[in-house]
């Protein structure tokens, strides 16, 4: 068979019940996603694979287990099996592993060739807030660590239980929308309820809730499918539509939190000049200070019929960064949906989507070359006038900067992979070719910089890819994504995300936009905010965590030696 024919035997299946795929999923079952032959090419090419590279696979759909036994006394089980029943303590094998792993591709490939780190004591699923009380007034007496799963879908290695102890899972009970109060544009929510059951709520509120209209939350990141309202805040997570909308950090006006301390319960004031807000120290706090257990949140009106897309094709990356910054400080109204991609990942879309293909030789026709020519798409969502204004206002601004619409093509493809293209990943790691993503915030005025540092870097590397785009926007910066691959080893991999993270860094950026940190952005943590900041964050673990039995083990860099520290 010809090079050009060669494809792959991918896994198209669902995973077998009970294997360490059906842990490594990420999405529904059914949800599977390989690369297009175009795109299997490119990916060919870019990290230098022969055919003889894909002999060897594992698709992980072996059964799990044996693992180390439990290292909780049985006096511990009974007293949490006292507290939640014991159909909501689980300590068999399957229950451990996939409660102490997220889908960073540094747990998954391994995992999917039944390598196991660590593991938790138990997978503890508690019934309401009243259990969460008992669960972390019991275990800080007896100092038991307590680690947090939400939706499962982090990709900072925040899950893994270093220190053992139990894994409190929340999304089996306390998945909940409690209230939606259209009078004040709020809902309440416990934080275990996952993404599509909040948006679906809101979307039905009429029904549900007996309001007069339909309400979105409008956060929508890529795990989307896979996260957790609590989640999303504690991790200071970011959605595709954040431009409009904001971020889940801003979104939130009240929380509830079980600390070992006692219990936080704020008030969902729309401001108040009473100091700083205890509020705000949880926001981003990753399960270090306590488990949020139900939170007041903003929500929008829901008007999906206003919508309108738009896609640009520019001549090179500078001029559609120039474009959005315009856009962002027009002070006309902003999109929801914004993203430009560099060359790299135009090209990659291009192969990627064969709707795209279809546009290709157009471009060409009017020399916006493979290699230069970048994408810019959107979503504008509100009132109809707003979405008609925002909407003449952008294609104005990109018109004078070279852009050459593409209609709604671009953002309407993009749209309906937005849940799905990122599955790629998973797919290809049967093969140890692993994918991830790191990001940065970044100013107008560096952007550029960063963006050609990292990139630079990225290359001096054989047989890899990376590739980039911006997008959570804000008139005064943006955030940078690069999405490498490379074949072979997790510690190859490991130390190349680690030279990206470096070049990110060292150009200027952050370690993190909005995944959040976890352990495995703790090295950089001390180095980015300085002692006097971290500092700080140690005080308050100090006083709502005393023990130091809440995520414990480098979550935010506050329990890692110096000898780690970058």
């Amino acid at each position: 068979m010809s090079e050009e024919m060669f494809v792959p035997e991918w896994t198209k299946t669902p995973p077998q019940p009970g294997s360490y795929r059906s842990i490594t999923k990420i999405g529904r079952p059914d949800q599977i996603k390989v690369p297009s032959n175009r795109y299997f090419a490119l990916l060919k090419k870019e990290l230098e694979l022969d055919d003889a590279y894909f002999a060897e696979k594992c698709d992980g759909n072996q059964p799990v287990g044996p693992v180390p036994p439990s290292n909780l006394d049985n006096s511990v089980l009974q007293e949490l099996t006292g507290i939640v029943g014991s159909e909501n303590v689980r300590t068999d094998d399957y229950s451990r592993v996939k409660y102490s792993y997220g889908k960073l591709a540094e747990e998954t490939s391994p995992l999917k060739r039944g390598v196991l780190h660590e593991i938790t004591g138990a997978a503890v699923h508690p019934r309401d807030k009243e259990d969460v009380k008992k669960i972390v007034a019991f275990c800080n007496s007896k100092k038991i660590p307590i680690y947090v799963y939400g939706g499962g879908s982090g990709t900072t290695k925040a899950l893994l239980p270093e220190r053992g102890g139990i894994t409190l899972v929340l999304n089996t009970h306390m998945n909940k929308v409690l209230e939606v109060n259209e009078l004040n544009s709020t809902c309440r929510v416990q934080a275990g309820c996952m993404g599509p059951d909040l948006e679906n709520a809101l979307n039905n509120a009429p029904g549900k809730f007996n309001t007069l209209h339909r309400f979105t939350e409008g956060h929508f990141p890529q795990s989307f499918e896979l996260s957790s309202v609590g989640g999303w805040v504690v991790t200071s997570g970011s959605g595709q539509a954040s431009t409009y909308y904001g971020e889940p950090v801003n979104l939130v006006l009240s929380v509830e939190v079980v600390t070992p301390r006692g219990v936080i319960n704020t008030i969902d004031y729309p401001s108040t000049a009473t100091g700083p807000r205890v509020m705000d120290m949880f926001k981003g706090s990753e399960g270090a200070f306590g488990v949020v257990v139900e939170l007041t949140i903003k929500i929008f009106r829901y008007m999906p019929g206003n919508r309108r897309y738009f896609s640009f094709i520019f001549p090179d990356f500078a001029k559609a960064i120039e474009a959005a910054r315009e856009i962002c400080q027009g002070q006309f109204g902003l999109p929801a949906v914004l993203r430009v991609s560099d060359a790299e990942e135009t090209d990659h879309a291009m192969q990627m989507y064969p709707q795209m293909a279809s546009v290709e030789w157009f471009l060409k026709t009017r020399g916006l070359l493979p290699g230069k020519r970048t994408l810019c798409m959107g979503t504008i969502e509100g009132d109809r006038d707003f979405t008609a204004l925002v909407g003449k206002k952008i294609s104005r601004i990109a018109k004078s900067r070279g852009g050459m619409s593409i209609g709604a093509r671009g953002a309407k493809t993009w749209e309906k992979e937005r849940y799905l293209s990122f599955l790629i990943g998973e797919t290809v790691t049967d093969y140890n070719i692993l994918m991830e993503t790191v990001e940065t915030p970044v100013r107008w005025d560096n952007l550029h910089h960063i963006h050609d540092y990292v990139m630079a870097y990225a290359h001096s590397v054989p047989g890899t890819m990376c590739i980039s785009h911006a997008s959570h926007f804000y008139p005064y910066g943006t955030n940078l994504y690069f999405i490498f691959g490379i074949k072979g080893s997790v510690e190859d991999y490991i130390a190349y995300r680690t030279g990206l993270v470096d070049a990110m860094v060292k150009a200027g950026g952050t370690p993190s936009h909005h995944h959040g940190v976890g352990r495995l952005m703790n090295q950089w943590m001390e180095s980015f905010l300085g002692k006097e900041e971290m500092d700080a964050l140690r005080a308050m673990k100090k006083h709502f965590d005393p023990n130091n039995i809440m995520n414990p083990g480098g979550t935010l860099g506050l329990d890692i030696p110096d000898n780690l520290k970058r």
